[in-house]
């Protein structure tokens, strides 16, 4: 299969870590073998498509109460340190 990773050596890897992550660019993806035993995997971060944002999309499904901003008195207090 084309697709499969191709495997690297520890050593490898950390001489030439600049090649290998240009290849991963480029679409390439390895396994990380140590002693014999697969132990990572590099490959370019899967990514769905970017969704762009749109202002305004909640546009009258949000509704800020009239007294929103009006705290209650015992509350106001304590924040103050006074009172109870």
């Amino acid at each position: 299969m084309a697709d499969d990773p191709t495997p690297v050596g520890v050593r490898a890897l950390r001489e030439n870590l600049s090649d290998y992550l240009r290849q991963v660019r480029s679409g390439a993806s390895f396994t990380v073998m140590s002693r014999g035993e697969a132990v990572a995997e590099l490959r370019a971060p899967v990514t769905g498509p970017k969704v762009s944002r749109q202002p305004g999309l909640l546009k009258g499904h949000i509704v800020m109460a009239d007294d929103f901003d009006i705290w209650p008195d015992d509350l106001l207090d304590a924040f103050e340190g006074r009172g109870a």
